[in-house]
């Protein structure tokens, strides 16, 4: 095999073929696909279907670009994130997922509707709409950077063509089935993502003329290996905080997250579901571990190679797979790689920004199946012009690792609803619904005054577990607009009682109940 550069038409060829069978795959899973196929999949999906596609969906480009290049300047301290990842996980198989099929919910936030009422229905599904809008958007940007180094730029093309061309395939891919065609085409995604890895990893150890055995020895005698941090309980990457971090950010991510809980809603029975989440758990740390070995032996590979240290991080992987010398294979799986986990970001996000802003805020479940799917084709529209805006504001961001920034605009964004949700299910208070929205707002901003101030007063850093402190705030603000409860609660479905609501908010149960029987 002969180490060659990997040309722009070389790029675009695979990027194209890759294209072409998800493209077909797509149609053919979705094409039928009603109302209740494109929201919940029909609820039909298997186990080990969704858990194949849960790895691909929880991997997105960030994770393939960012997770390897954050080696150099973290060492393997994601690891600790993992640790709470898995323990977030524990928490939304049984703890959130009996509630979600007991109330037999569409969206996560009709539950604050059952729960609280409309207003707080609506203020969740706000936050999650700003929440995915800025994540999903900001994830896809990174993705849009790098392809526009290996392509646009080689054809004179300026940025905003490589973003309105990006998401108008994302569009076109997910108007067949959403869900319904999400599912097989994550598990597409998932396989190629997983053999990028491994096939880059291989390259990278024949390049450098090391057998598994070796390879092993030099990631662990690099000074990249360090994974637990227990030194400095003032730093962000203090082993506690980072593990804390990653239980909430799993929680609110995943958990609250109708992007991610799309997929395990799918599934047949809740039991399915939670079989379906503890394998992708027990996935997710191998995974990670693949990723973070592969950034070790990609700046070992640089030092070998005598190649130029990459401007940033985020850089590194598609350097050395696409114009370090390495086998054309290695290109051609980083690409895969890379289109893989961009369009599974980038559909799921599309189609769970779609479902929520249709159910949640228009309520367009109210009228009949033809209505709604009017509305929905037509907001499905709206929500990847307002995604490709999204992204061209982050076009001039600094030089921040984008894994990390991320997850810091997840704790400001997520917190009200981790707060919401938390509030709802441990306690039994009645809430003045009118202040809930300006809590929502209130407990970012006390988050961001309480980093600020820890940072300049007592130089104490706070890293992932500002979504716990945003949380706590939401929580707090929320028990001082409470009372007792008292009087008659709203019976949620199967004659659970889940507190009490409004008139209106009761009004909108009973219709919303019986959309939810026919989707």
């Amino acid at each position: 095999m002969i180490p060659l550069v990997m040309s722009p038409i070389s790029v675009l060829l695979t990027l194209f073929a890759y294209l072409a069978v998800l493209f077909a795959l797509a149609y053919f899973s979705g094409r039928h696909a009603d109302n209740a196929g494109f929201f919940i999949g029909n609820r039909r999906t298997t186990w080990y279907m969704a858990t194949l596609a849960m790895i691909g969906a929880a991997m997105s480009g960030v994770t393939f670009i960012s997770v390897p290049g954050s080696v150099a300047a973290d060492s393997f301290s994601y690891m600790q994130m993992t640790v709470g990842f898995t323990i977030g996980q524990m928490i939304v198989a049984f703890v959130l997922v009996p509630v979600f099929y007991r109330h037999g919910v569409v969206s996560l936030y009709q539950y604050l509707n059952d729960r609280f009422g409309i207003t707080a229905h609506r203020t969740g599904a706000w936050c999650f709409f700003i929440s995915k809008a800025i994540g999903a958007s900001l994830k896809i940007y990174v993705v849009c950077a790098v392809m526009q180094i290996l392509v646009f730029d080689h054809f004179g093309l300026p940025f905003i063509a490589n973003i309105v061309f990006t998401m108008l395939l994302v569009w076109l891919y997910t108007r067949w089935g959403g869900v319904r065609s999400l599912i097989p085409t994550d598990t597409l995604q998932s396989i190629c993502l997983v053999a990028a890895i491994v096939v880059c990893i291989w390259c990278i150890c024949d390049s450098m003329g090391l057998s598994f055995s070796q390879a092993c020895d030099a990631v662990a005698a690099s000074p990249y290996s360090q994974m637990w941090f227990f030194d400095d309980h003032s730093s962000t990457r203090y082993f506690w905080k980072m593990v804390a971090g990653g239980a909430l950010c799993l929680v609110a991510m995943t958990g609250l997250d109708q992007d991610m809980m799309q997929r395990n809603l799918s599934c047949r029975t809740m039991r399915d579901s939670q079989i379906n989440i503890v394998l992708t758990a027990i996935c997710q740390i191998v995974v990670i571990l693949l990723f973070l070995a592969l950034g070790a032996l990609i700046y070992l590979y640089i030092s070998y190679a005598g190649l130029p240290q990459p401007a940033k991080g985020d850089q590194a992987f598609a350097m050395v797979a696409v114009q370090g010398g390495l086998p054309t294979i290695a290109g051609i799986m980083f690409v895969v790689g890379l289109v893989s986990c961009t369009y599974s970001a980038a559909g799921s996000a599309l189609t769970a920004l779609t479902t929520s802003f249709t159910l949640d805020i228009m309520r367009a479940d109210r009228g009949d199946e033809r209505r709604l799917e009017r509305l929905r084709k037509r907001t499905h529209v709206a929500m990847a012009v307002v995604m490709t805006t999204a992204i061209l504001v982050f076009e001039h961001f600094g030089n921040d690792s984008i894994i990390n920034l991320v997850f810091k605009i997840a704790g400001y964004t997520y917190g009200p609803i981790l707060g919401l949700f938390v509030f709802g299910l441990a306690t039994r208070r009645n809430i003045r619904q009118r202040f809930v929205p300006l809590i929502a707002v209130a407990a970012p901003v006390a988050s961001y005054t309480l980093q600020w101030w820890a940072a300049e007063r007592w130089n104490y850093g706070i890293g992932f577990e500002l979504l716990g402190y945003n949380a706590l705030f939401c929580i707090f603000g929320l028990f001082l607009i409470s009372s007792p409860q008292s009087g008659k609660t709203a019976q949620g479905r199967k004659g659970t009682t889940v507190g009490p609501t409004t008139a209106a908010g009761a009004d909108y149960a009973g219709q919303d109940h019986t959309t939810k029987q026919k989707l």
